[in-house]
């Protein structure tokens, strides 16, 4: 199989792999115990998903610059850097002319860069890497300008390193870019990127198949968050992907519910919203599970958000604007009388951090494309009663969306 159409054929591998191992919930299934679904494999079908492709990856920066009429790019900001090169230190700059880059570093990352960077030449320097990198662009010929990134640069960083190159340059040399030509690139995941954010996904539905039979009253929240963070790691996770959020009883409202001392009640719903890292790219899912017997109010509320849900995953497909996926989720909320109870966007890109573009909520005219990975994640804030939050990841595809987070939706009642 040629590995231009890898993607699919990897994503729905891992997905119909994670769908023979998932188990219905204690409710659906009438069974106590739980079982975890099977470790991904699908990702071992083609060696290029175990390699990032740098070097095509910086030449489709160099066309974006060139189309710009933009002779250099300075990066300084760290996922830009790894995406670009596969640098994963924490002290660099990248420096990128039309027919070379620099990626500049301190003697702490000496032989790390050296392994880990192909697609550019390393430079071990003493000082600021990011001055380093401006002035080596500025020494280059025929770079008459660089461009940078202002929504990762601060006013001070932006001074010094002007202050530091020669005075005829300090004014205009150093450009603000129009466009983020790195998170651009960056929006669309390749074949690579996808199969790993797959696996991590799919260890994300491991860990909450696993934490159902790990929830009782009187547990701290804190509890939960530990015992599934303390899998993640055992699971292959480098980290979580943010803060775990497990929010229970009226602290369900709390869209950002983080993991407190408070104790799991005898009835109320439990949100558990999480993800794992893994070889730098994030996993993100929420489900929300009952302790005791939900009311019909509460059952009518969790349906709603159900319906709200799986209406944006269905209308993720190629070509349609993250304003119309949006809409998918909020109209069936507003119909069903909760629309002033959601209160964010319905989700965000994924990759190597955990918010990136695009943002699918109103407004925004960002269409779809094949590659994309976004949240779906609608949900209704009742303050002081209770909240509720269902999140898939969903890769677009060529024809629709692949939902990589299948665990069970339906309402589990523990």
């Amino acid at each position: 199989m040629a590995c231009g159409h890898l993607a699919e054929f990897l994503l729905r591998g891992l997905m119909a792999s994670a769908q023979e191992g998932l188990i219905l919930s204690r409710q659906l299934a009438g069974n106590p115990e739980t079982a975890l679904l099977p470790e991904p494999a699908a990702s071992d079908a083609c060696d290029k998903t175990k390699r990032m492709d740098h070097l095509r990856r910086m030449g489709a920066l160099r066309r974006k610059l060139t189309r710009a009429g933009l002779p250099g790019l300075l990066v300084t900001h760290l996922p830009d850097l790894r995406y670009l090169s596969g640098f994963t230190g924490s002290s660099a700059a990248l420096a990128v002319a039309r027919r070379t880059a620099l990626l500049f570093t301190d003697s702490r990352y000496a032989t790390q860069a050296a392994e880990e960077v192909q697609a550019a030449q390393v430079e071990i320097v003493s000082g600021s890497p990011a001055v380093a990198a401006a002035q080596w662009l500025a020494a280059q010929p025929g770079v008459t300008m660089a461009g940078f990134d202002p929504a990762h640069t601060t006013v001070a960083e932006l001074k010094h390193w002007r202050s530091e190159l020669p005075s005829r340059l300090r004014r205009g040399f150093l450009a603000e870019v129009s466009a983020p030509f790195v998170a651009q690139l960056r929006m669309a995941k390749d074949d690579e990127e996808l199969a790993l954010m797959a696996e991590a996904a799919l260890v994300g539905c491991r860990l909450f198949e696993g934490i159902l039979g790990f929830l009782r009253p009187g547990l701290a929240e804190i509890d939960v968050a530990a015992e599934l963070e303390h899998k993640a790691r055992r699971m292959g996770a480098e980290g979580m992907s943010f803060e775990t959020i497990v929010a229970s009883g009226v602290r369900s409202a709390l869209p950002h519910g983080r993991a407190t001392a408070a104790r799991l009640p005898r009835r109320g719903f439990l949100t558990l919203d999480f993800g794992i890292i893994l070889r730098g790219y994030c996993s993100d899912m929420t489900r929300t599970v009952f302790l005791g017997k939900p009311k019909p109010g509460e059952r009518k509320a969790y349906q709603a958000v159900l319906e709200a849900q799986e209406n944006a995953v269905n209308a993720v497909a190629p070509g349609a604007s993250c304003a119309e996926v949006d809409e998918a989720a909020r109209g069936i909320l507003r119909r069903e009388g909760f629309g002033e109870a959601f209160s964010h966007s319905t989700g965000h890109g994924v990759g190597l951090e955990i918010h990136e573009p695009p943002r699918v909520g109103a407004g925004q005219s960002t269409r779809l494309q094949p590659g994309m990975v976004v949240t779906i994640e609608p949900g209704i804030y009742l303050a002081g009663q209770f909240g509720i939050r269902i999140e898939d990841m969903v890769a677009v595809t060529r024809t629709g969306g692949q939902v990589l987070t299948p665990a069970p939706k339906a309402l589990i009642e523990l």
